[in-house]
């Protein structure tokens, strides 16, 4: 399997509930002061909580970072084709 060179390492660190640092972030979908909605280049993540603001995201380096009183992170995998998933 070939590996991509052009990926980002995806992470994700929450500090004191307060805080939200992330890289790998591919696009920011939307967002309200209740929840963001990310895409990175695994998949996607939803930042639920209150008062959510946007503190920075570099597109070209996949850099983000949001503030507020964050509740959870919900991550979902990328959708592979089902004929992939089932021959490899």
């Amino acid at each position: 399997m070939e590996e991509r060179t052009d990926a980002r390492p995806e992470s994700a660190l929450i500090e004191q509930q307060k805080k939200i640092t992330m890289t790998g972030v591919s696009a920011v979908d939307g967002f309200t002061s209740r929840e963001i909605r990310i895409t990175l280049e695994n998949g996607r993540a939803v930042i639920s909580g209150e008062d959510l603001k946007i503190v920075s995201f570099s597109k070209s380096n996949g850099n983000f970072s949001a503030v507020g009183r964050i509740a959870g992170i919900r991550f979902f995998a990328k959708h592979e084709k089902l004929t992939k998933r089932l021959f490899g």
